[in-house]
């Protein structure tokens, strides 16, 4: 039987709430993914879950596709004052599910394709840039220890359950490029830069690393000097530049 939850002052729904906070999500292991395609990506990839809430409606349409959740011990029938203060959007669908924070240790870079995150700030464009190296059938996505939370909710909706998919990692860049390095697989930085080669003129790789830096500075110096070779995409218009996500987008499928 399912339990239910009806208090704001449930100590599970405060210790969740909490979880919105990138300080939480890291004491406790956990994060909470929202929304019925999140979900159902998560349960579809066999994702072990702490907790599924809902509200019974919710719960509902989720035992449509998978029944023997509601006699989990792990789901909670929420109201709807429980789900709009676990809610991270302003028009939330009702059903939650609380994670484990699963991030590879000490990953040895040896063989496939890459997107290589250089301080990125923004998470809509983390995770479109994830969904798009997921959708080009990329292994993963490195972020570096700078670059914003993978657990943020914002990144987690932009993802659209790619996180299930392929591999993410946090990993100091310097050492994964050296390590793709030592195993021939060339590194490329996408900048703006007049001594860069055009994206064109680059042989399609079976196996790359391609390096996209911060949104406003570029890819730091300290990466650049260590790269294989610069990259860009030419600009035809007036624009100054382009999105990281969209140029990460062009750049990811040439090379898929």
């Amino acid at each position: 039987m399912s339990k239910k939850i009806s208090s704001l002052k449930n100590k599970l729904v405060k210790e969740l709430s909490k979880l919105k906070q990138k300080r939480y999500r890291q004491e406790n292991g956990l994060y909470v993914i929202e929304g019925f395609h999140l979900v159902t990506e998560a349960l579809n990839a066999n994702e072990k879950y702490k907790y599924l809430l809902g509200t019974e409606e919710a719960l509902a349409k989720i035992q449509d596709i998978f029944p023997h959740l509601l006699t989990s011990m792990n789901t909670f029938v929420i109201n709807s004052t429980v789900a709009h203060h676990l809610a991270s959007t302003k028009n939330s669908q009702d059903i939650f599910m609380v994670l484990k924070i699963t991030q590879p240790q000490n990953y040895h870079f040896n063989f496939g394709k890459w997107v290589l995150l250089d301080h990125l700030a923004d998470p809509g464009n983390v995770g479109t840039i994830i969904r798009t190296a997921d959708a080009a059938g990329f292994d993963g996505v490195v972020l570096s220890p700078e670059s914003v939370d993978i657990y943020n909710p914002k990144t987690q909706r932009a993802m659209q359950g790619s996180q299930f998919h392929i591999k993410l990692v946090v990993q100091d860049l310097i050492d994964v490029i050296k390590e793709m390095q030592d195993n021939a697989i060339p590194v490329y930085s996408s900048m703006l830069d007049q001594n860069a080669r055009k994206l064109q003129e680059l042989v399609k790789a079976p196996q790359v690393g391609i390096v996209i830096g911060n949104e406003a500075h570029g890819v730091t110096s300290e990466i650049e000097k260590i790269c294989d070779q610069k990259l860009y995409i030419p600009i035809k218009g007036e624009a100054e530049s382009l999105n990281a996500a969209v140029a990460a987008g062009i750049i990811i499928y040439y090379f898929s």
